[in-house]
């Protein structure tokens, strides 16, 4: 007797390649410390190859996997955000940074005298001076992306146009959510 089309639908795994829409959770650790350094839990969606939303090698390393794989990849921050540049770590005295940016971790954006932006974070914080770091956080860290792959399909011309999700929610099993 011929295999019924549920059957042959499993053993057919879709596999993320161009043209497939991805749907995926990640994390980011540090790979000396083994610290959270961000964290993706709602799943993010996008179309493989005309929307590469992570690092070329993270994209290379999806390749071929299916949904309920789970991947890590390290990565060395200077390939991916350059080396440090120390000209881009700065302090001022207190008194001369408004209050709401007093605050360790917070996130400022600064202007040139030639009208170019930069995010700048907050590092450090005393009585006296505000120390702040132009840098990506991730320069000079070795990081692992630790991602679970939720769904593989193909993608809707109109998911291919806008380069990922297009509809107001994720396409995935429930039974695959897990609280957090």
């Amino acid at each position: 007797m011929p295999p019924s089309s549920e059957v042959i639908r499993e053993v057919i795994r879709e596999v993320v390649r161009a043209g497939k829409f991805v749907e995926l959770t990640y994390r980011v650790t540090d790979g000396k410390s083994g610290h959270v350094l961000t964290r993706v839990e709602f799943p993010l969606g996008y179309v493989h190859g005309h929307n590469e939303i992570l690092a070329p090698s993270v994209h290379m390393e999806l390749e071929g996997k299916s949904a309920g794989d789970t991947i890590e990849v390290v990565l060395d921050g200077n390939q991916i955000f350059g080396p440090r540049d120390e000209s881009l770590v700065f302090s001022d005295r207190l008194e001369n940074v408004p209050e709401e940016y007093r605050q360790v971790g917070t996130s400022m954006l600064m202007e040139n005298d030639k009208g170019q932006t930069r995010s700048f974070l907050v590092t450090h914080l005393d009585d006296e001076t505000l120390t702040v770091d132009g840098n990506n956080p991730l320069c000079g860290r070795e990081v692992v992306f630790k991602l679970e792959i939720l769904t593989v399909r193909d993608a809707t011309d109109k998911e291919t146009m806008a380069g990922g999700a297009i509809d107001a929610g994720p396409a995935i099993d429930p039974s695959r959510l897990r609280p957090v």
